[in-house]
């Protein structure tokens, strides 16, 4: 597993984590992150994902990248279509949340439906700016 601290103006203010990464014939992982409710809406999650791509689509090698999301998490659902993930399919009752089994999208991009880093697609698309 690979976990990284998100830090804001030098300060914590979430996390991002890439884990059950596999090479060999599938190249592989999951990533997943959350940020503090005083970043929300910042693009900090954004901008981390994007990092976390640009990272597992170069130095680690990967192939293709998963995530999941709960469907009611609208907020989410959109930084994950910012940085080019697609939805896969509901994975029903996926993990237990708050005491009960609840439903995920499954989402995924593969590195062939990367158009040069992440990062450089989301200031491209008007998302994110260099400074």
């Amino acid at each position: 597993m690979l976990p990284y601290a998100i830090e804001l103006d030098g300060e914590f203010c979430g996390q991002l984590t890439i884990g059950n990464v596999t090479h060999g014939a599938l190249r592989s992982a999951w990533i997943g992150y959350w940020v503090a409710k005083e970043v929300n809406g910042g693009g900090i999650a954004t901008a981390a994902l994007a990092l976390g791509l640009d990272h597992g689509f170069g130095p680690v090698m990967l192939h293709r990248i998963e995530a999941t999301v709960r469907p009611e998490n609208a907020a989410s659902r959109r930084v994950l279509a910012k940085v080019g993930f697609r939805e896969e399919g509901l994975l029903r009752r996926y993990l237990e949340v708050d005491g009960a089994w609840r439903d995920h999208l499954l989402v995924a991009l593969t590195i062939e439906e990367m158009s040069g880093s992440a990062t450089s697609a989301l200031v491209r698309a008007g998302h994110a700016s260099w400074s």
